[in-house]
């Protein structure tokens, strides 16, 4: 494809993602772009490359770039939300473009978008003399998020607030988490990618992770084929560490989605005793199962539950060692690999998600045995969805206490006075996506 239909490619894209949002701001931009070039089967894979860079460059840089229209008095279109990006866009071996090497793209012949106006050139000259981002610039079109969120983001990273949205927006990197169950250590893995020509090294925190040193297609290798690994962020296996469960123990994984942190369990535990996968979601627990014999897994049991309040959960009140609930939130700490989450959870979505977050976590603390740990985890940097729902939960079920955290994990403490240490982590301090982890004993 010529650079001129990757432009047009992009402008369909975002006024696809616009009217599907319109309608139901459920729709991820990664399903919504599978859909895209699914049914244009001729787009090659370098061009689907080029195309995606481009539009999450827009969607990370959202705020920006409608500030920029708005001082041109222009409104916001997918047209003109590309053409500036255009004028910012830079990646590797790529530099910013100039208003008339644009203009030539937007030509109006084959597969290039409709001729540029004056107007378009206007805008574009004025665009071209500014910085990107500026000090006049209000704070959440300079660090690109939603009005609604700036008190929230305040109040979560405070004066460190434009380093956390700077890490937030950028890319992340390729992390890859050693399968125990089929490799001594993470050394094995590192030769193992090496003969397929994929360069790693261990990730600076996780005893267990990688990171690819290029962004390359991590499921295309052999060591992924013979279940050596997973991709998983290296602050997803740290918190699925935290269930450091023993060969034998019951472990319930509540919210177990497709796995993730199910398949960290199952290795920690050696294949032996009982581990219980739980969702929802039918469709996401189905992709478990072949995760599950890819990686050589054959501890779990996996079950779809009706809701939170399910009277299945009766069978099982008092019985495990070990509860994981992975809550669903507003992955607010993914921002760097979804930042269209920002742009399509609303507040109404944040109050429903923090109710259903409180009813998980009163159910699921009736399957905690004396003794026994619940790991409260959420991939959010709100406090509302974190230690507040820990502070809420400890007023309502005085039995159970934080207990500090494994040592090894000590660099990403946040001790909370008359609460207790919590695990927290976040892309400008940790290299990692942001997590929150509580554990909490039941010492009825």
């Amino acid at each position: 494809m010529m650079p001129a239909a990757h432009i047009q490619s992009t402008i369909e894209i975002i006024e696809h993602v616009q009217s599907i949002w319109a309608a139901d701001r459920r729709a991820p931009v990664d399903a919504l772009l599978g859909d895209y070039f699914r049914a244009r089967r001729y787009i090659g894979s370098k061009d689907r490359g080029a195309i995606s860079d481009l539009v999450y460059f827009v969607l990370r840089n959202g705020g920006a770039l409608e500030w920029h229209i708005e001082q041109c008095d222009r409104s916001t279109t997918a047209r003109r939300l590309v053409m500036v990006a255009l004028i910012f866009y830079a990646v590797p071996d790529r530099t910013p473009m100039e208003r008339e090497d644009i203009a030539e793209l937007f030509s109006g012949e084959k597969y290039a978008p409709s001729r540029i106006t004056e107007q378009e050139m206007q805008m574009l000259a004025r665009c071209e003399g500014r910085a990107f981002t500026s000090p006049e610039m209000p704070g959440a079109a300079r660090y690109n998020y939603p009005d609604w969120l700036e008190g929230r983001l305040k109040d979560a990273f405070g004066d460190q607030l434009p380093e956390a949205m700077q890490a937030l927006n950028a890319q992340a990197p390729i992390d890859l988490r050693t399968n125990l169950l089929k490799c001594k250590d993470r050394g094995d893995l590192i030769l193992a990618l090496d003969k397929d020509g994929y360069f790693a090294a261990p990730t600076p925190h996780s005893p267990i992770g990688v990171r690819l040193k290029k962004r390359l297609p991590a499921f295309n290798t052999t060591a992924f084929k013979e279940g050596l690994y997973e991709m998983q962020d290296e602050g997803s296996q740290i918190v699925g560490l935290l269930v450091n469960a023993k060969p034998g123990d019951k472990v319930i994984d509540f919210c177990a989605g497709a796995g993730g942190k199910t398949l960290t369990i199952a290795a920690t535990m050696q294949n032996k005793g009982r581990l219980l996968a739980w969702d929802v979601s039918e469709h996401r627990l189905q992709q478990i199962h072949k995760r599950l014999a890819r990686a050589g897994v054959s501890n779990v049991q996996t079950h779809v539950l009706k809701s939170e309040t399910d009277a299945f959960l009766k069978r099982h009140v008092e019985t495990a060692d070990w509860v994981l609930v992975d809550a669903p939130c507003s992955g607010s700490g993914t921002w760097r690999r979804n930042p269209d989450l920002k742009w399509r959870f609303s507040l109404e979505d944040l109050r429903e998600v923090k109710e259903l977050q409180t009813n998980i976590l009163h159910n699921a603390a009736r399957l905690v045995k004396r003794g026994g740990r619940l790991v409260y985890v959420t991939c959010s940097v709100f406090n509302d969805e974190n230690r507040w729902q820990v502070q809420q939960f400890l007023g309502k079920n005085p039995s159970f206490r934080v207990a500090t955290p494994d040592r090894m994990w000590n660099k990403h403490f946040h001790a909370v006075e008359d609460l207790g240490i919590f695990i927290a982590l976040s892309p400008h301090k940790d290299g990692t996506d942001g997590f929150f982890a509580a554990i909490l004993v039941n010492d009825a």
